[in-house]
């Protein structure tokens, strides 16, 4: 890790082509297929021996989200902003406790990076959390570390190659895939040019988060796939980067892992479409709930078309006839006129702090993981979100889209904001009832950035959201960390009684240089059952 070159120098250094929005159409008729490198089991990791402290070496940064076209702007004022006039009622708060923080990376490794990439997914009956290059396991029923904090490529003790002995790439993800009772992890890994870049998936072989796991290592060659995500779907772990070479942007790549060999354990393969550049930071829907989607319903992914649509693409894999998978699309979705918020291709950050904090980056040039997919039987639902500029400051917009299968359009949206705060770096869910919670970060030049929480009921006005409740309310501010926050939150569906919301997100207890904390928290509406 040490040995690589600082990941913003790479950023500058590297010549990336930002296209405009140009017209597109899928590739769907040339799947790649990308076998696996290798695969293996590993031992327990309760059982591994645990990292050994590093000598201290300089805090850096983690990999830079890289922008893929310039800033949107509409000259429509945002018709669905709302600011928040009621409280969220009708929520009870189970736990609500610190996860890992950045001294957990000085301890492991001698140093601290920025940002957290804050992400968890809850199990049967765990939570677990991952951060950039560290991942810890919770019981889910009292909050009591079970495992961890432990450095990502442990999960790879004894595997060999990059995934295992280059270090911790970062970009990490965890999922539970409740259909199976099983856990997917997985992160990034290259090397210092980025000429050789990896994606290392572990699934585990039970639903104990602390076990074994089937352990795979896939090649990506030269291209760089950038700010990856996953999907549970019945037919296939679905995956979507944005794809970099040497000197370009080339566009998002969509993929299907093959689930079921990666359950039992056996060699595995991934079906990819490479999609052309105007085609970015796509998101693959993520199966929340018992009920599966129609047989043979195809995963969806949706991204950000222009300043007043979505773009929403179906993935038929067949594992058995790669030939016959097929990506299709886009459809348009058109939703309220927005303008983006920090011109990441320009200015990078624009969220600000009260002094003397820095400004911090919006990622507002793509959706927010996850993208979460409910089948109700007489309809089904994606939500989703995206920091937009909610009049003056950054609000977060969000979505929610009906009958994406035949024909997709928004439902209801709305964007919550504040005239004196900045919300931004959202994640949203739907429980059973159809309530819906999420959560984001939320600063001001007055207000330490904070973790805060809105929700609805079916039965409220459609667009609105109530709150906010206060997660966590922050005690000092970001100082000289690269401007860098998130990149991403994660809110999740307890699998047990598919109603209590699981939301972790980053936030600083004392001001400082790259010493962020994390917050868990766990709520539920008290009309789910």
């Amino acid at each position: 890790m040490s040995s690589r070159k600082s990941v913003w120098t790479i950023f500058h250094a590297i010549c990336l082509t930002v296209t405009g929005m140009l017209p597109v159409s899928a590739f769907a008729d040339n799947p790649m297929v990308i076998h696996e490198v290798k695969h293996d089991i590993s031992p327990p990791l309760r059982n591994l021996a645990p990292s050994v402290p590093a000598n201290a070496a300089a805090d850096r940064q983690a990999l830079v989200a890289r922008p893929t076209r310039p800033a949107l702007a509409h000259s429509q004022p945002d018709s669905v902003a709302q600011q928040l006039m009621a409280p969220l009622s009708g929520v009870s708060t189970i736990l609500n406790f610190d996860g890992q923080s950045a001294n957990d990376n000085r301890n492991l490794l001698g140093f601290a990076f920025v940002p957290p990439d804050t992400n968890g997914g809850v199990g049967a009956r765990q939570f677990v959390q991952i951060v950039n290059v560290t991942y810890a396991v919770y019981d889910k029923k009292t909050g009591a570390l079970e495992l961890g904090p432990a450095l990502i490529h442990t999960v790879w003790t004894g595997f060999g190659g990059p995934c295992e002995d280059a270090g911790d790439g970062g970009d990490p993800v965890v999922l539970y895939d409740h259909l199976a009772n099983r856990w997917l992890v997985s992160q990034l890994q290259f090397n210092s040019t980025f000429t050789s870049n990896q994606q290392c998936v572990a699934i585990s072989t039970s639903s104990d988060a602390t076990g074994s796991y089937n352990r795979y290592e896939f090649d990506f060659g030269a291209n760089f796939p950038d700010y990856p995500k996953f999907g549970v779907w019945p037919d296939a772990y679905y995956y979507t980067a944005n794809t970099f070479g040497p000197r370009s942007f080339l566009g998002a790549q969509a993929c299907a892992f093959d689930r079921a060999a990666m359950l039992a354990g056996s060699s595995a393969s991934m079906i990819c479409f490479q999609n052309p550049p105007s085609i970015a930071s796509l998101l693959p829907s993520d199966l929340d709930g018992s009920t599966l989607p129609p047989t043979g319903q195809p995963n969806f992914f949706v991204d950000i078309a222009d300043s007043s649509d979505l773009n929403i693409f179906q993935f038929h894999v067949d594992f058995a006839h790669p030939a016959n998978s097929t990506f299709t699309g886009p459809v348009l979705i058109p939703v309220a006129p927005f303008t983006e918020i920090c011109a990441r291709a320009i200015t990078l950050a624009c969220i600000p702090e009260p002094s003397p904090g820095e400004k911090v980056d919006g990622l507002g040039d793509r959706l927010m993981f996850r993208l979460a997919y409910r089948n109700f039987g007489d309809h089904e639902s994606l939500v989703v979100n995206h920091t937009i500029k909610g009049g003056a400051l950054a609000g977060v917009r969000w979505y929610e889209i009906r009958s994406p299968g035949s024909s997709p359009s928004v439902f209801q949206q709305g964007t919550v904001v504040d005239p004196d705060t900045d919300f931004w770096l959202g994640s949203i869910a739907m429980d059973n009832a159809g309530n819906i919670a999420l959560g984001f970060s939320a600063s001001s030049h007055q207000l330490d950035p904070s973790v805060f929480l809105v929700g609805r009921a079916p039965s409220d006005a459609a667009g609105t959201m109530a709150g906010p409740s206060v997660l966590v309310n922050g005690g000092g501010v970001q100082q000289m960390s690269f401007k860098r926050w998130g990149d991403y939150s994660s809110m999740s569906i307890d699998p047990n009684d598919d109603c209590t919301f699981w939301y972790t997100q980053e936030y600083y207890k004392t001001s400082g240089s790259f010493n962020w904390s994390t917050r868990i928290a766990s709520f539920k509406f008290n009309s789910c059952k």
